[in-house]
């Protein structure tokens, strides 16, 4: 499961991607559009600008943009900033690898060869598709 840091960090970048060219955002106006409590935005755009993701203007025009055309930033790459890994277990992340308490070994381990697969298609698609790409807002689901 995504963190909230690491969804609010996938918000704001959306923002600041759909504004792209358009100069500097606000950081309230960010805030206010996507929902974002305005002190974790502050921390999540400082490190976002601590990785050369945006760029961030002081003064009374001041405010974030993005630091790479969004074709650029890949899904992939924001939740690897923000959570480390993409693998739902420690011994299925491929740079971060760890091994689990209280487990098999894992050569005998059918749990973790399903998570490498699933971290590896998982790492297929959201490599794939970058802030530029359009995005379906999908309706939510009925109540059964």
């Amino acid at each position: 499961m995504l963190s909230q840091k690491t969804r609010y960090s996938i918000r704001a970048l959306q923002h600041l991607a759909d504004t792209f060219g358009q100069g500097p955002v606000r950081l309230d106006d960010i805030a206010e559009a996507q929902n974002i409590p305005r002190k974790f935005l502050t921390v999540i755009l400082s490190e976002m600008a601590r990785e050369g993701i945006v760029i961030s203007h002081r003064g009374r025009d001041g405010g974030y943009e993005l630091a790479l055309p969004p074709v650029d930033i890949r899904y992939g790459d924001i939740i690897r900033l923000t959570r480390g890994s993409l693998a739902l277990v420690p011994c299925a992340a491929r740079n971060a690898h760890e091994h689990c308490n209280n487990c098999l070994p894992e050569a005998e381990c059918r749990l973790r060869g399903l998570m490498l697969q699933l971290r590896d298609e998982t790492a297929a698609i959201l490599d794939r598709i970058t802030l530029a790409d359009p995005i379906a807002v999908e309706a939510p689901f009925a109540d059964a």
